[in-house]
């Protein structure tokens, strides 16, 4: 089933504008999404297809079927919540049965989990994202050479360092061009961890295998070394380190793939160090959380338009808008451990007021 069917068909019980043009913060450059409710044709329903959400290709207009609509609504969804409680001045279509369907039959302590929770992690979301931006990552990867040490004179020097400049001695040719990792060879050091003492075969001819055998390898390479060869130094591998460095490499260069340049060049230009969209929409969501537990109601028109447009605008400093998040998160421990909500929605209640809706919707 595609969007046309639900409107050609006649099956759409809600339709409104949401997002930042319900919120009343829609500027000359936002986009018009629409979220709906519809039920399905009662062969459909009965049958063996059912249909939980019907969206387009951009998820800018999306649908929920009736029963989808009300699972969510008892999970306190904020998105679903915010459709029910959307203001009359968006409100492009409504089915007399949607009366039915109360915020105030849904909203629970639950708000606290489902909209300061998802606001909470977005704000990691934030921090994370400022740690990328802070800290750019070069796109040619390190090996785990460039996390060896030689210890040397009390101290250490990175191996690479080491290599090149090796002194020329013992009849080695190293002075003209240091020494190459392939003719190393090391040997685990006993009651150590990531210690290894470091041999050279300048001729090859012992089968040293290297410190490592390939640049993308994740572990240093040990060598069988003939009893009496002197070795040339000791040398620590931070593994622990290797490992990290891989894990945020992988992490950054995903997320430059999967960035929206446009957004990121905003917020490049601001030179905020954070997604200030994003922001903006998490702090809204933290002040309807606690407008929630302040008044047991849910109005998702905000009152102060230029504080939320001035974080977006990235008029605001990171550090900022996280102590005004800080202090919205403790203001809804407050107001949440006082409320008079109840725990959870009333499933019974709420589940007979679908059944009511698909009695009228199917009796026809």
């Amino acid at each position: 089933m595609e969007l046309d069917h639900i409107k050609t068909q006649n099956l759409i019980l809600l339709e409104s504008i949401s997002g930042s043009r319900s919120f009343g913060l829609a500027t000359e450059n936002s986009d018009t999404d629409i979220r709906g409710v519809y039920y399905l044709p009662k062969e459909v329903f009965f049958g063996l297809n059912y249909i939980p959400q019907i969206s387009n290709e951009t998820n800018d207009i999306s649908y929920y079927e009736i029963g989808r609509f009300v699972e969510l609504l008892q999970k306190n969804n904020p998105n679903i919540l915010e459709i029910l409680a959307s203001p009359e001045d968006c409100i492009q279509h409504k089915n007399p049965l949607m009366d039915l369907l109360k915020p105030e039959d849904f909203l629970s302590k639950l708000c606290k989990d489902t909209f300061a929770g998802y606001a909470i992690s977005q704000i990691k979301k934030a921090k994370g994202l400022n740690k990328k931006i802070l800290n750019p990552i070069e796109k040619e990867r390190k090996s785990i050479l460039d996390f060896c040490y030689i210890l040397e004179n009390n101290g250490s020097v990175p191996l690479k360092k080491w290599l090149q400049e090796f002194p020329s001695s013992g009849g080695m040719s190293a002075g003209r061009g240091g020494l190459s990792q392939e003719k190393c060879g090391l040997v685990n050091i006993d009651n150590t961890k990531g210690m290894f003492a470091v041999f050279y075969n300048e001729s090859g001819d012992l089968g040293y295998k290297g410190i490592i055998q390939n640049e993308e390898a994740n572990q240093v390479s040990l060598s069988s070394v003939p009893k009496g060869e002197k070795s040339l130094a000791f040398m620590f591998c931070n593994l622990d380190a290797y490992s990290t460095y891989c894990k945020d490499y992988r992490e950054y260069w995903k997320w430059v793939s999967e960035r929206n340049e446009d957004r990121y060049n905003v917020n490049q230009n601001h030179g905020q160090n954070y997604d200030s969209k994003n922001m903006m929409h998490t702090i809204r969501l933290l002040q309807s959380c606690e407008e929630i537990f302040k008044t047991n109601s849910l109005n998702i028109r905000v009152e102060n338009r230029d504080e939320l447009l001035d974080i977006k605008a990235g008029n605001c400093s990171y550090e900022a808008v996280m102590k005004k998040a800080e202090k919205l998160i403790q203001s809804i421990e407050h107001y949440h451990s006082i409320s008079t909500l109840p725990d959870s929605p009333d499933l019974k209640k709420t589940t007979k007021i679908l059944v009511e809706i698909r009695e009228n919707l199917y009796s026809v």
